[in-house]
Order: C-alpha cells, then structure tokens, then sequence
C-alpha cells in the first residue's frame, strides 16, 4: 500500500477498504503537533475536521483528551453529546453517524480518526476492535512523519564528541526503561522519547538522562505523566 509506505495523504485508503463508513479522516492536534489534516477520503470527511479545528471542539477534541472512542450512531436525532457550536454547524452537513478515534501512543496524544456515514449507523464491536488496532498503526507512521519533517534538532548538536558517543547507549538504556514503564514494544518506546523530545523542544540525549536518573517516568498515573523536569 503505497499509504504505508511513505504517501501518508493516502493513508485512509486501507482504512476505508476494511471499515463500513462512507468517508474517514486523519488528523493532528493538541499539545505535540499542530492541527492539520493529513489525510481525508473525500472533501465531506475535510470538512469534519476543519469545522472541528475552527471551533476548537467536537467528537476528535473528546476522543483526545478522554483517550476513548467517541461514538455517535445518529447525530441528527438522537446525539449522545451536544457540542454548543460543533452541533449547530453540522445541522447543515449530510452527516448521519459521526466516530471518533484518539491516535496515541504510550502517554503522547496525537490526533485523532474521523470517521462519519450518511446514515445513522452503528459500529459493532469488532468494528471498535478493528479500528483501535489501526489506530495505534497510524499513530506510529503519523508521528513518525512528523519527526521526519521536522526541522527541530532531536539529537542535539550542541553535544561534544564525547556525550555523542554515548548518547546510542542511553538512549537504549532508556528505551528499555520505557518499554517496562508502559509495556509496548521497543520501536513504540523510542517513538515515545523522540516525540516527546520533539515536543519539548530538547535532545534525545536530554530526555533519556532524566528517565535514567529516575527524573521522569512515563508511568501513569491517575492519567498523568509522572516525574518532572528539574
């Protein structure tokens, strides 16, 4: 699938392919990356998220900030939530069923997939299944584009030779405490790192140090991150 391996506009079309909705689409926003649509299967799905944006809310800014699916089998007629702008501006849009599905990884919040019918529609639970499987998929390959795209420094140039040297080590080191911390796989763990280095706008290098001296954990606890920045 050319969506997998680098067209990341392209990315809802193995979703689209496997799912029983009319029109999907991705996004970012939130805390680490800025809003933007990466990608969207018809101008209906673009236009989900850019009312969503404009208005600062709507089922993706929930599904975000509750890290659960949010769920609207019939939007016009019988809506489990009621947004105060997000639902007077929809009255005008062919939407019938609305979803909403965080992009996550470990503790760092993404985006989120929209996804939408014409009619009111139910997903069943292998459906949910399915999609909070894909979801963990894109949120790798989409926070993975952004760390490629980014211009930021995320090993830090400023090291000497001699940080540089050991800088693999610790960052092993501390990517194997963050796969015990949150128990995904080793891949995940450095994504975890490297996107929050990204968003705090600090090294590798920086990061890993303070999860080896025990200065931040990823472990949560009652949803917060625990550990500081001294």
């Amino acid at each position: 699938m050319n969506a997998l391996t680098g067209d990341e506009s392209r990315l809802y079309e193995p979703l689209l392919a496997l799912l029983p909705v009319d029109g999907l689409s991705i996004s970012t926003f939130g805390h680490i990356l800025a809003a933007e649509t990466i990608s969207a299967s018809d101008a209906q799905s673009f236009r989900l998220d850019e009312l969503q944006f404009d208005l600062g809310e709507g089922p993706c800014w929930d599904a975000l900030e509750t890290a659960a699916p949010v769920l609207e089998p019939d939007i016009r007629e019988r809506p489990n939530h009621v947004w105060p702008a997000f639902s007077e501006a929809i009255i005008a849009e062919d939407f019938g069923a609305l979803f909403a599905f965080p992009l996550m990884l470990g503790p760092l919040r993404i985006g989120a997939i929209d996804l939408y019918t014409n009619h009111p529609f139910r997903l069943g639970e292998q459906d949910i299944r399915h999609i909070e499987i894909l979801a963990t998929v894109v949120s790798r390959l989409v926070l993975s584009r952004a760390l490629r795209l980014s211009e930021s420094d995320l090993v830090g140039e400023a090291d000497t030779a001699t940080r540089r040297a050991f800088s693999r080590r610790e960052i092993h080191q501390a990517t194997g405490m963050v796969l015990a911390q949150l128990g995904i796989p080793a891949t995940d763990a450095f994504l975890v790192i490297q996107g929050h280095a990204f968003a705090a706008g600090r090294s590798m290098l920086d990061i890993a140090a303070e999860i080896i001296d025990r200065r931040l954990s990823f472990a949560v606890n009652e949803k917060q991150i625990e550990g500081s920045h001294d």
